[in-house]
């Protein structure tokens, strides 16, 4: 019975395995310019709010293309499109490292985050494809699990690599590792298990009607009507005005804030182990909790207890300058924030059902929104309060509000059954 278990589900497996190694890319490109940063304000001579604009063009473009990828994996499938931006932002990664100037590096980074915005919805199509619905909060767990690998172990690949050779040479290394994947992903990777040769009937019945029929897109006018889709958006934005710090002024902060060293900042790697230990934790936890309580309170428990406690973390941190507990307490920042995080991207699927890639995609231009706002905010509060702590107080107050949210998220309610809903009250009212 076990090896039956095992061999109808490998390639799901397999799938999840490919997958895990592209977060892993993503991250590494992605956390690549956060450890580099100091080096480049200072040998581009980029200012406070100047760096807020660099990383803030990146979430501009990904904020604008996460929808239109969305929409174009939910209609020729994630094998197509994530090939194309794989290979896309690989070679922005790699054109970063010839910048000399500050608007060139500004344009680089937006078409670089112009190709990244695919990722995420693409990455959720094909969870929503190949796993039943009771494993796909565990298997973002697992992708979201290896995003945090890729930016633990980015310091440790990134600094040695700018002490011998020059912050350059770190863009140049990276972006040919998604060329590589890009060719694997291509070759083996199909969009639907009934097209990929090999699978078993076991696996076949497994994920039934998991593929979509429809071609057409997105209800807006239902989606924006609906209070359970607003809810999702808004606890997106207010995670991710948090989260991004780690993926933007994480490094600079340790340096001019805490004083660490450029050697220091390879113990800069924590809150990435750690979180990486709360996006499995969160998958599996909402795995059981979903069976045992139902799906609404089985994903928005996970979501309120760990944006409460990234919260009272982050109140701590702008009392703490000593170098151990700043880490610890930034490393629980991390990881409440991402305990709840593979819940929200499975939330999506559920809300979503046939529009998976578009809500995924309308979710995470939220996110990117809030990713936005904190990049320019945290430079500014920076800058007019001279003071590397003032950035801490709307963090909080945006993780609290967040939690609130994620008890108005009804996963169990997709909008396909809202749309349904009103068209019957129309035809009711109609008929009268």
């Amino acid at each position: 019975m076990s090896n039956t278990v095992g061999q109808a589900t490998k390639y799901r497996t397999r799938v999840l395995g490919l997958l895990c190694l592209l977060w892993i890319i993503t991250y590494l490109d992605r956390v690549c310019i956060s450890v580099a940063g100091p080096r480049i304000q200072e040998a581009l001579h980029i200012g406070p709010l100047g760096w807020g604009w660099v990383t803030g063009v990146f979430t501009i473009a990904y904020a604008i293309f996460e929808i239109p990828s969305g929409v174009l994996g939910d209609r020729i499938g994630p094998r197509r499109v994530l090939t194309r931006i794989v290979l896309w932002w690989s070679g922005f990664t790699s054109l970063t490292g010839l910048m000399t100037s500050y608007y060139p590096l500004l344009l680089t980074r937006f078409l670089f985050g112009m190709g990244e915005a695919g990722a995420a919805p693409n990455s959720a199509i094909a969870v929503a494809r190949w796993f039943p619905i009771h494993e796909r909060g565990r298997a973002f767990g697992f992708t979201l699990m290896a995003s945090q690998f890729g930016g633990a172990i980015a310091p440790l690949l990134v600094v040695p690599i700018q002490v011998h050779y020059g912050w350059r040479a770190s863009f140049y290394v990276f972006g040919v590792l998604g060329v590589g994947w890009s060719g694997v992903w291509y070759w083996w990777f199909r969009d639907a298990p009934a097209e990929k040769a090999g699978v078993t009937e076991v696996e076949l019945n497994e994920t039934l009607g998991l593929t979509p029929k429809a071609q057409h897109g997105l209800p807006w006018m239902i989606a924006l009507g609906s209070e359970n889709f607003w809810a999702t958006m808004g606890v997106a934005f207010c995670y991710m005005y948090t989260l991004y710090f780690f993926q933007s002024w994480f490094h600079t902060f340790l340096v001019k804030a805490r004083g660490f060293s450029e050697n220091d900042l390879l113990l800069s790697s924590l809150p990435f182990l750690v979180a990486a230990c709360a996006n499995c934790g969160g998958g599996l936890a909402s795995h059981a909790l979903v069976k045992k309580v139902g799906l609404a309170w089985g994903r928005r428990s996970i979501g309120v207890v760990g944006l409460v406690t990234a919260a009272l973390c982050a109140i701590a941190v702008m009392f703490t300058k000593q170098w151990l507990a700043t880490l610890t307490l930034l490393s629980l920042v991390y990881a409440g924030i991402t305990f709840q995080q593979p819940i929200m991207f499975a939330a999506c699927l559920d809300i979503g059902g046939e529009y998976a890639g578009t809500v995924v995609g309308a979710m995470n231009t939220a996110a990117q929104i809030g990713s936005l706002v904190s990049s320019l905010m945290f430079g500014y509060l920076v800058d007019r309060f001279g003071s590397y702590n003032a950035p801490f107080i709307p963090m909080t107050g945006l993780l609290l509000i967040g939690a609130w949210l994620w008890v108005k998220v009804d996963p169990a309610k997709q909008l396909v059954s809202e749309m349904q809903a009103v068209t019957k009250t129309v035809c009711s009212t109609n008929s009268r």
